[in-house]
């Protein structure tokens, strides 16, 4: 009997790429000091305040590497899709880009800059989105071994 590829992980590397864009996109633009074009009007506001960075580093950068290692982790998770600490590190390191999005979003956006930046809000859903597949993923592939 042949078996079935698990679709999750390559659903999951695909949106590991379009994180890779988003934040690729925005990090180029704050390495130029640039603010890139924004339809709703607040990326001006979010990427210049005071909360635009971590210590020194553009949140664009480490969302940068927050989806190369999600890459990385989701490329060895087609490898082999069944692995236990595999999918539970993917549900972990998602679920935390989750709560991260959740805060830098509704919390430091909204309420504290009053502004929403649409490239942050994009990448926020590219973050909920690889969360839902690799809880997908997992329970999918629950009790196959």
């Amino acid at each position: 009997m042949e078996q079935k590829l698990p679709l999750g992980p390559y659903l999951l590397i695909a949106a590991s790429f379009v994180g890779l864009g988003i934040t690729a996109y925005l990090s180029y633009f704050q390495y130029m000091n640039l603010i890139p074009t924004c339809a709703i009007g607040g990326c001006e506001i979010v990427l210049t305040s005071e909360h635009s960075k971590f210590f020194g580093v553009p949140w664009s950068y480490i969302g940068l590497v927050y989806y190369m290692y999600t890459l990385g982790l989701t490329v060895l998770l087609a490898i082999d899709p069944k692995s236990f600490g595999l999918r539970v590190g993917a549900l972990a390191y998602t679920g935390a880009g989750v709560l991260y999005s959740a805060w830098a979003i509704f919390y430091i956006q909204l309420t504290v800059i009053g502004a929403l930046c649409q490239y942050c809000a994009m990448s926020a859903v590219t973050t909920v989105v690889l969360f839902g597949i690799a809880i997908w993923h997992y329970r999918s592939t629950k009790g196959v071994v």
